[in-house]
């Protein structure tokens, strides 16, 4: 299974797990069994029109308007705009992938925050919109699902896809909290039982973790994330549906520490492997 990653993910000067973790992950990937790591091409100017303003990629581009080049809550820095291009640009790699072998994935992140006029929470472009619209010009009767099991809400996502007939969301976040997370989990995966999808779009967030400090889910353990990336999976799989995912939250601090967090992504990845086998 192809997972798209490069150096560049993680140029930007600013250090937070957002534009870290990649190559954590990508360490823990290298040489796995089923996994090929394989670089992107970044996105082009078409393709960020699809869900962006001309005035806020101008702004992410050149650092100018400065408070809205760092509207996604970073420092703006020159290798910022080459990091997020190339990131976003392996969601929509991913997703093509998808379409062609079953399942693929990207290291990317920070993404589902950021709306059509500024970025928001961390993230920059929106890469699972940008992904879903390119999949849907490519071929206007194909149907995509974004599944967004990050702890908070896919605002950006969701004001970017509004009034698409051919784009779903689905969001189990801090906003829904119930005693039972996979129940939750479970209930928003039963779109596919009365809809046909030609792709699913999966934000895989680890900060609904209970010992993460930013959207932490009391209960929620690595048992319970497993459980939730192979019901995702299992439900690709019986209802073949090619799936593409992407890293999404997920924060390390003393009790939930960078090796702990980047094992969790990992998983994520070598679950979905298991598709191609």
């Amino acid at each position: 299974m192809k997972v798209y990653y490069c150096e560049e993910y993680c140029s930007a000067t600013h250090a937070w797990d957002t534009t870290r973790k990649a190559a954590q992950v990508a360490a823990r990937l290298m040489g796995q069994p089923g996994i090929e790591i394989t670089t992107p091409e970044p996105l082009s100017r078409e393709q960020l029109l699809r869900a962006h303003s001309p005035e806020y990629i101008e702004a992410v581009l050149t650092g100018s308007p400065r408070h809205l080049a760092e509207s996604n809550g970073f420092a703006w820095c020159p290798k910022l705009p080459s990091a997020v291009l190339y990131s976003n640009g392996g969601v929509v790699a991913a997703a093509h992938e998808a379409l062609k072998s079953g399942a693929s994935g990207s290291l990317s992140s920070g993404l589902h925050h950021a709306g059509r006029n500024r970025g928001g929470g961390f993230c920059t472009f929106n890469g699972l919109a940008i992904a879903a619209l390119d999949v849907v010009a490519d071929a206007a009767d194909r149907k995509v699902l974004i599944v967004d099991f990050d702890a908070h809400y896919g605002d950006g996502t969701a004001e970017i896809i509004r009034g698409h007939e051919n784009i779903n969301q689905v969001d189990v976040s801090s906003h829904f909290r119930s005693d039972n997370y996979l129940a939750e989990c479970r209930q928003a995966l039963k779109i596919v039982e009365s809809e046909k999808f030609d792709l699913m779009l999966y934000n895989a967030g680890m900060d609904v973790h209970e010992d993460c400090r930013i959207g932490g889910r009391k209960g929620v353990t690595d048992q319970t994330i497993k459980d939730r990336e192979s019901l995702v999976f299992d439900t690709c799989r019986q209802n073949q549906i090619p799936v593409a995912f992407v890293l999404a939250g997920g924060y390390a601090n003393s009790e939930f520490n960078e090796d702990h967090l980047a094992g969790l992504h990992a998983m994520t990845a070598l679950l979905a492997a298991s598709l191609q086998k």
